[in-house]
């Protein structure tokens, strides 16, 4: 059975000016994004008739955080479209992408333009960035059982599943460091990083702690950036004149409850219903992936992933990554070759779709895979997870 999402690939992909409270507007950033995108698809903006985003813009938000919903970006650039997406729930932030190989595979369009934009350091600096949920009047469902005991951070909730994982497994704080550590060696290596000097184990253990296990190296850095792609019909492919990524497989599954706190087993998050999906709809197995882009807003949030995506068994991440050498760059499982979000920047997702894309086409200079030909990107956190499986096309 041929799945609808082989029907479509990625394109074309483009990233704006990339740092710390840059100050530019969110529109100004997509519309880099996007246009660099549009010209690496060998498009032109008359070729793009479907449009996505993620979080789909939030009307009087100015925390940086949804970016601008698909009307504005599609009245500035003057689509004209016969397809456009943008919700605030989903598979997490690879909602978008997923939403838009299903259009295209459906022939609902033809080129989809994807974005993702925060401008969450600027609003940082402007002290418009409140912890969610802070200085709310009303508070009802599931926030009203924690943001009345100061649970006001994802950093909290996230750091209940960390502990649960230190107790139940033994997992150690020096084997999450190179999550961190290792980030930071192929931020290094990449030119838009922001975060790039070396750290060592001593800064890591040094951090001020945020909210145990946490210190402040294990929490993604607020950026300024737009990353957009061109999700198009498959055969646009020979029309490219560069390899793209073509779609093996997605997973968006929600089996377990989508709950902070009332999951069944306190080890795991979304991302393992995710990833069951993922696998479901493709032969490829685990010892297939030659690079692994994997979502860190916290490094453990990784570990998570490294087991949802089945790379070791469940509990077993901390002594998988012990040391660092399975995760690096030469290892068994290249991960976050970017630098994640811990040293990368905050782009909420896409960048390591953007990095996937990167990676398959040969285009990672001093941080390249050698032979990369299938990626894996797991995006989101605690109740929210969606997976991709990309392969590479000639």
């Amino acid at each position: 059975m041929t799945h609808a999402e082989k029907n479509a690939i990625i394109s074309g992909i483009g990233q704006s000016q990339v740092g710390r409270r840059l100050n530019r507007n969110a529109l100004d950033l997509t519309i880099e994004a996007a246009l660099l995108a549009i010209a690496d698809a060998g498009l032109t903006v008359a070729d793009i008739d479907g449009l996505a985003t993620y979080p789909g813009g939030m009307p009087g938000s100015r925390d940086g955080f949804p970016g601008p919903g698909t009307p504005v970006v599609q009245d500035a650039l003057r689509l004209e479209l016969n397809w456009h997406s943008g919700a605030p729930e989903g598979p997490a932030q690879v909602q978008a992408i997923i939403n838009a190989a299903i259009a295209v595979s459906a022939g609902l369009a033809r080129h989809v333009l994807v974005y993702r934009t925060v401008t969450e350091s600027t609003a940082q600096g402007q002290r418009r960035r409140p912890a969610i949920g802070a200085g709310a009047a009303d508070i009802d469902g599931p926030m009203q059982w924690s943001l009345p005991f100061r649970a006001l951070s994802a950093a909290t909730w996230t750091a209940m599943y960390a502990q649960r994982h230190f107790h139940e497994f033994g997992t150690t704080k020096e084997q999450m460091g190179q999550i961190a550590l290792n980030a930071r060696r192929n931020a290094g290596l990449n030119p838009t990083a922001l975060f790039r000097e070396p750290m060592t184990m001593g800064d890591y253990l040094g951090a001020r702690i945020i909210s145990t296990p946490f210190g402040l190296l294990d929490c993604d850095v607020p950026c300024d950036g737009s990353t957009a792609m061109i999700v198009s019909a498959l055969d646009h492919a020979p029309d490219v004149g560069h390899p793209v990524a073509r779609f093996e497989a997605v997973g968006s599954a929600l089996t377990g409850r989508a709950s902070w706190d009332q999951r069944a087993d306190f080890t795991s998050m979304a991302a393992h219903d995710a990833a069951a999906m993922m696998w479901s709809r493709t032969d490829l197995r685990p010892n297939d992936v030659d690079v692994a882009q994997l979502y860190d807003g916290f490094s453990w949030l990784t570990m998570s992933w490294l087991e949802a995506v089945g790379f070791c068994g469940r509990g077993e991440s901390g002594p998988f990554i012990e040391g660092g050498r399975r995760i690096a760059l030469d290892g068994d499982i290249p991960l976050n070759t970017h630098g994640g979000q811990l040293s990368g920047g905050r782009l909420h997702g896409f960048g390591f779709v953007h990095e996937a894309v990167t990676q398959l086409r040969g285009g990672g200079r001093e941080r390249q895979v050698v032979g990369a030909e299938v990626a894996v990107v797991g995006a989101g956190g605690g109740p929210l997870g969606g997976a991709l499986l990309l392969t590479r096309l000639a």
